[in-house]
């Protein structure tokens, strides 16, 4: 924690400014505070969002909850479209297939069927690398196109040789060039054949884009970009709810995820639709791996989504799932000599990810007895085990509380700290961490404006009133208020991470989110909290250091630190100041003539949110401006800044 204190007399500067002294050394001595990422395949996150299919119901997967459907597949040239078990299935996790017939008595001479993607596929003079499978005898020649809804033009096409072998399912691949972009994203994908050959069956019809760094099975670039230029340290994976499954009972499994598509039955989500696990265990490693940040993985503890009966498991049930734990942990860091490390190395992968993070399910401390059998068996029966197996993971608890830890010093746990809040709640919740626990530390794992103020004393959310639909600015700052609060305590708070990540703006559950996009990837918005991270996780610094202040913390709030060689960062937030706040910074050592850079980001109004406008133009109320100053006499550094502005000086 960083303390303030009273100065001593300031050099002249700025009359009734804000006095700040700011000292070399004798900050907090922990790694600076780390900037992550939570995902949640909310919002149609992962399908239909960053995870890169165009096509919507490949598979025609299904279960219980949400069973095979054939939308939003339609009939091409009177077709009848029927669902299928057939008698030799694709695979024993894809069995339903779609069967494509001519109707009775039709004289269409070609038939398929078309999908239209996750609401518009985008067209560009690309590659477009596609597949699919079929179980048929026809000998004929596929025809796939991409084609705008509207009008019918056709952007690219190709005639595919039909492989096809009785009784065998067989695999066709195909690359797509189209001539031009397409005005919009109103667009499908169709695959056409002679009708006079009777009907197909088709399974596992994908198309992809380029991918991020070209990874096959790869995520969006532009989202991927979005991601990238926070500079963030970890990756909270597969996201927290993602991991529990609902009332079905349907929890996340890793070795479900991984190997062959083919081999992917995919399950219900938590958040009201199937999930095609194409984005699985492999694939999150993957990401991190392109991102360059840390995984913090996360492993389902025994307690489903809700507060039904049965929703948490004893412990004599709860056992096997503590062994797939050290299952799938061997997948990721065994030796090939090992069975699950052999498995990932036949996967293509022979070296193990680097994994420093485990954190033991997700918001434990909710529902009827939830907090009561983490603390009492659920923690310890993960806890014992992995830490026993690979003492040097560091392990985290789910609650946001220490009522269940373990180790000490360098193996002591983390605690997991989730807050959704107004702007008036978390500006209070500033010092929330200086006299928090230095052993067992916290990673602030999820963190978001959800409402507005009202009227009173600060106050928690009403879940039982509307959320924002975007980030607004008033929100953002005092996000960033809640953030160099953690910073002046990176001794008690390892990271933060905003939630959720993403929204498709077609579909979604919840609101708001960091970013939100279309499927056209013009249309992506980046909010307001997003421009807030960006500023703060690129301006890091290697340990915090004192300020002596002649002024209390309120409206201005502050944190700085150094990277050594006189460099330093000194970060604040405005908050509810009447009038334009004046400071004088000297910063112990630098010298008059001393450069340094004042980054300020300020938007027009406390309500004003970056959002997708009615002519689908993506909206950017959030301007930056770096001014260069130079240090004047005795080192001191002069500016003014204005209400609801985050600013960035270093040196």
């Amino acid at each position: 924690m960083i303390k303030h204190f009273i100065s001593l007399p300031f050099l002249a500067g700025i009359a009734g400014a804000i006095n700040l002294q700011i000292a070399s050394n004798g900050g907090n001595a922990s790694s600076p505070l780390m900037y992550g990422l939570m995902f949640e395949d909310i919002n149609h996150s992962g399908d239909g969002g960053i995870y890169a299919e165009l096509i919507n119901n490949r598979a025609f997967q299904g279960n219980r909850e949400y069973p095979s459907t054939l939308e939003p597949w339609v009939p091409v040239g009177n077709a009848i479209l029927t669902l299928q078990n057939t008698s030799i299935p694709l695979s024993s996790a894809l069995p339903t297939s779609v069967n494509v017939a001519p109707k009775p008595h039709s004289n269409t001479a070609k038939i398929g069927l078309l999908n239209p993607g996750w609401w518009g596929i985008d067209i560009k003079p690309q590659k477009y690398t596609g597949s699919f499978w079929t179980l048929c005898s026809f000998q004929g020649t596929f025809t796939v196109k991409l084609q705008s809804n509207l009008t019918d033009e056709v952007f690219a096409s190709l005639d595919i040789p039909s492989l096809c072998q009785h009784n065998k399912w067989v695999e066709h691949t195909f690359e797509l060039i189209p001539h031009v972009a397409a005005p919009n994203s109103n667009n499908t994908f169709v695959i056409e054949f002679d009708s006079s050959s009777g009907s197909v069956n088709f399974n596992l019809i994908s198309l992809f884009p380029p991918t991020y760094n070209n990874r096959p099975n790869g995520n969006r670039p532009d989202l991927m970009e979005a991601l990238k230029s926070l500079n963030p340290s970890y990756y909270r994976i597969p996201g927290g709810n993602n991991i529990e499954g609902d009332i079905f009972h349907y929890p996340w499994r890793w070795n479900e995820t991984i190997g062959p598509l083919t081999q992917r039955p995919g399950r219900p989500g938590t958040w009201g639709y199937t999930n095609t696990d194409g984005l699985g265990l492999v694939e999150y490693l993957n990401w991190c791996t392109d991102l360059d940040v840390e995984p913090v993985l996360a492993v389902w503890s025994g307690m489903y989504l809700g507060n039904d009966v049965g929703h948490i498991l004893t412990a004599e049930a709860l056992a096997p799932w503590v062994d797939d734990t050290l299952n799938e942990l061997e997948f990721i860091l065994g030796p090939v000599s090992t069975p699950y490390g052999s498995l990932r190395a036949s996967l293509g992968y022979p070296e193990p990810w680097p994994l420093k993070y485990l954190e033991i399910g997700n918001e434990d401390n909710l529902y009827t007895n939830g907090s009561s059998t983490y603390a009492a068996y659920r923690f310890s029966m993960f806890y014992d085990a992995i830490s026993a197996a690979y003492p040097d993971l560091k392990i985290i608890s789910s609650t946001g509380d220490y009522t269940a830890v373990g180790g000490s010093g360098s193996t002591a746990t983390l605690t997991d700290y989730h807050v959704y809040s107004r702007p008036d709640t978390l500006v209070s919740m500033f010092n929330h961490f200086d006299h928090a626990s230095r052993e067992y530390k916290s990673l602030i794992g999820e963190y978001a404006i959800v409402q507005g103020n009202v009227e009173g004393p600060p106050q928690g959310v009403d879940w039982d009133l509307p959320k924002f639909d975007y980030p607004i600015w008033i929100g953002a700052v005092s996000e960033a208020i809640w953030s160099i609060g953690a910073e002046r305590n990176s001794d008690a708070v390892v990271g933060m991470s905003y939630a959720p990540g993403f929204q498709n703006l077609n579909s979604y559950s919840w609101s708001p989110d960091l970013i939100s996009f279309t499927a056209d990837v013009s249309q992506t918005v980046l909010s307001t909290s997003w421009h807030v991270i960006s500023l703060l996780s690129n301006n890091r610094y290697t340990s915090t250091v004192p300020v002596t202040s002649d002024s209390p913390i309120g409206p201005a709030y502050w944190v700085a630190g150094t990277s050594g060689n006189g460099k330093y960062t000194f970060k604040t937030a405005i908050y509810n100041s009447t009038s334009p706040l004046p400071f004088n910074i000297t910063f112990e050592g630098v010298e008059k003539g001393t450069p340094g850079l004042l980054t300020v980001l300020s938007a027009p109004g406390g309500l004003s949110a970056n959002v997708l406008e009615e002519n689908g133009a993506p909206a950017n109320v959030v301007t930056k401006n770096e001014i260069n100053l130079v240090a004047g006499s005795g080192g001191l550094f002069e500016f003014k800044l204005n209400n609801w502005e985050v600013a960035v000086l270093t040196t």
